[in-house]
């Protein structure tokens, strides 16, 4: 299943000129970080994961315990709209830039216990465990509201 997803990403990076793929994961308080890489990259990191140093991301580990690798969900892996690329001529053709969202691991394979992805992992296989379907959804809020008057 990994090598057809691979396949499908790297067809299309080729397909839209993706250069650049950012491989995603949250904190312990759900802020977006990435760690951006040459989309020739990507199949590296798939087999072997990203190394990144832990220490400067809040709720992960001290600095002793700061190595950590990344390891790409392709199922998630799409084109990133808003980040504009340019032909040799500087005609705007693609959007230049994918990202996918990665698991957090440990140096020695391990997922690490505080990613939350994991989390979430777990608590679905307790409340399964439980006799319990969890179901969840996007809940978007927004205001209309009216100038003057």
């Amino acid at each position: 299943m990994a090598n057809k997803e691979l396949a499908a990403a790297l067809k299309l990076a080729e397909e839209r000129n993706l250069r650049f793929v950012s491989l995603q994961f949250s904190d312990i308080v759900g802020s977006v970080k990435s760690v951006q890489v040459p989309m020739h990259q990507l199949e590296e990191a798939v087999e072997h994961g990203k190394w990144f140093d832990g220490s400067s991301i809040e709720g992960f580990t001290r600095i002793a315990e700061s190595d950590m690798f990344l390891v790409p969900d392709l199922a998630t892996f799409s084109e990133i709209p808003w980040e504009p690329g340019f032909d040799p001529d500087g005609k705007e053709l693609h959007t230049g830039a994918a990202r996918v969202i990665c698991d957090v691991y440990t140096p020695n394979g391990d997922p690490f216990p505080g990613d939350p992805r994991g989390v979430l992992r777990r608590q679905l296989d307790r409340a399964k465990g439980l006799g319990f379907t969890f179901n969840t959804g996007p809940e978007l809020e927004f205001f209309l509201l009216q100038r003057g008057n």
